[in-house]
């Protein structure tokens, strides 16, 4: 055995490399060569295709151009050098504003980085590595035009990355159970006691923030501090019977609705008030719809439910819808809420203590309800007041949150009081009882 290795790797390094599973997933401390080791699978699965005169190709997907040029040049050529194996690389203009960097060997196998976004994710047939994946901006969208192009048998997919909160498709598929995937999760106490050179307790001291050393370096899962609703108030909101038109009762029903235009999406959100408590019945979403289909949804809600009180997002281009509702459906029942800034904090107040009572069922198990629900923040502005944010992907801007926040504020508001005088019966000429 040979005492001065040329290449070093820890055990649980070799044990995340000899793992062939075809879908792998890794969640690996920060800087614990959880990239190096990646890379390092994909030079040797290329040589032993070379060898076997088979061509074969890997992709590795980064998150930005900056970490792809990185994973090429620290990992894959340095691999490369290392084994002596003669190669080509090329820069590649893939389109208009995103590089690749490409290897070739001398039998036609390559090996590609470049930024992850869906149009990447979908460009290539090939084995891929996802690299910190928690980090990819848009990461379902990724996911959805990704998987499909690995399903040819024997492609392999290997995932790896720190945790970034729960919000995430990277969350998901390391949280999952019995689906195929083999799972790695290497903590910096982990890696320290197979042999990697580092002071814990330095780090810890040096990090300065105890949220930071949990997840970049112990690995656990924790929501951003200004997320408005945590994940553990939404899932203990969950319910398997919310969701479920068919569950409704008859008792009074209150409506929620987020105006879209072109590309947004459009929201209703159903909850019939039974007792004290607020049960989600359905969550109408349509992305792309028109005025006109907008309002027969609304329509159709109003035929199949008791609809005491609707409150719509009059913003903008909401003005119109609001008053065409009314003029349909009553203005005692159909009410126009404008987006500033104080409103929009009685919303997010409301909803929020709703969730915090657990006064409102949501739907179980729906992760794309869950980022939504979750994606809302509240920031200071300039002068402290609160404002509430959402980043904008292709799951929309917490378009689901303001609209079950807005049934929340229907179900909220007294609804109007009214009395009545009765008409007196008259008598004339056609006889006693006539009006």
């Amino acid at each position: 055995m040979n005492p001065n290795p040329a290449l070093t790797l820890y055990q649980y390094q070799r044990d995340f490399l000899t793992d062939d599973a075809r879908f792998k997933i890794g969640m690996i401390s920060r800087q614990c060569g959880k990239t190096f080791t990646c890379t390092l699978e994909i030079v040797l699965d290329v040589l032993r295709a070379e060898a076997a005169g088979r061509r074969t190709r890997w992709v590795i997907l980064s998150r930005g151009e900056r970490q792809a040029r990185e994973a090429m040049n620290e990992g894959v050529k340095r691999h490369l050098h290392a084994m002596q194996a003669g190669f080509r690389e090329m820069e590649i203009q893939f389109d208009a504003a995103i590089r690749a960097l490409e290897i070739e060997l001398p039998g036609g196998s390559k090996i590609t980085a470049l930024p992850a976004n869906p149009d990447t994710a979908r460009g290539f047939s090939a084995n891929v590595l996802l690299d910190e994946f928690a980090f990819h901006q848009d990461s379902r969208a990724i996911w959805k035009a990704l998987f499909p192009v690995i399903s040819k048998p024997g492609l392999k997919l290997r995932v790896i990355s720190t945790p970034n909160g729960k919000g995430n498709k990277f969350y998901e598929l390391m949280t999952g159970a019995d689906d195929g995937w083999s799972r790695h999760v290497y903590n910096i106490h982990r890696c320290v006691a197979d042999g990697l050179p580092r002071d814990i307790e330095e780090l810890r001291r040096g990090a300065g923030d105890e949220d930071l050393w949990r997840q970049e370096f112990e690995l656990q899962w924790l929501d951003e501090a200004s997320a408005w609703l945590p994940f553990d108030l939404i899932t203990a909101c969950e319910h398997p019977n919310a969701g479920d038109a068919d569950a409704y009762t008859g008792q009074p029903v209150y409506l929620g609705v987020d105006i879209a235009a072109r590309n947004d999406l459009f929201v209703i959100w159903v909850a019939e008030k039974i007792g004290d408590v607020l049960w989600t019945r359905e969550i109408i979403e349509r992305r792309g719809a028109s005025f006109a289909e907008q309002d027969m949804l609304l329509d159709d809600v109003f035929r199949r439910y008791r609809v005491i009180r609707c409150c719509i997002d009059q913003t903008g281009m909401g003005e119109k819808p609001v008053e065409d509702a009314a003029r349909r459906h009553g203005s005692l029942r159909v009410e126009g809420v404008l987006f500033t800034g104080p409103n929009k904090l009685t919303l997010a107040t409301q909803g929020k203590e709703a969730f915090e009572d657990r006064k409102i069922r949501i739907p179980e198990g729906n992760n794309e309800l869950r980022a939504d629900l979750h994606k809302l923040q509240r920031v200071a502005s300039t002068t402290g007041a609160p404002r509430f944010l959402a980043d904008s992907d292709s799951a929309g801007h917490a378009d689901r949150t303001w609209a079950c926040f807005l049934a929340i504020h229907a179900a909220t508001t007294p609804p109007a009081d009214y009395n009545y005088i009765p008409v007196p019966r008259v008598y004339g000429k056609f006889g006693r009882g006539t009006w």
